[in-house]
């Protein structure tokens, strides 16, 4: 079982930047693919980062060159940097979290994040 837990969510204007965190209950990075989901009100859960356990990075393109994620395997704990926040980036922030071996996925509870003047 992993724990995972967001937080760094938070009202931002427009052109504003967040930082996001995920902290994991235990070291699972070397062996798992970690992503960033979003949901937006009558929306479906979208993909907006995910690292590999390899390190490989990848976005797509709605968020590319405005979304970093990165990790910190001392710390358990993955970011998503998020720069030049648009409204449209507005919904309730998931981490993720895929074993490789098993496929299991587990969830975090999410965080708000608005982007409103």
């Amino acid at each position: 079982q992993v724990q995972l837990v967001e937080s760094g969510g938070g009202l931002v204007q427009p052109g504003g930047s967040l930082r996001l965190s995920c902290a994991a209950s235990r070291s699972i990075f070397s062996i798992a693919t970690m992503a960033w989901y979003r949901q937006a009100p009558g929306n479906e859960r979208e993909l907006v980062a995910f690292i590999t356990s390899g390190g490989t990075t990848n976005y797509p393109d709605f968020v590319k060159g405005r979304f970093t994620i990165s990790r910190d395997n001392a710390k358990n704990t993955v970011y998503l940097q998020m720069n030049s926040l648009k409204p449209e980036d507005t919904g309730v922030y998931y981490c993720k979290a895929r074993l490789d071996f098993t496929r299991s996925d587990y969830w975090g509870q999410g965080t708000q994040v608005t982007v409103s003047s």
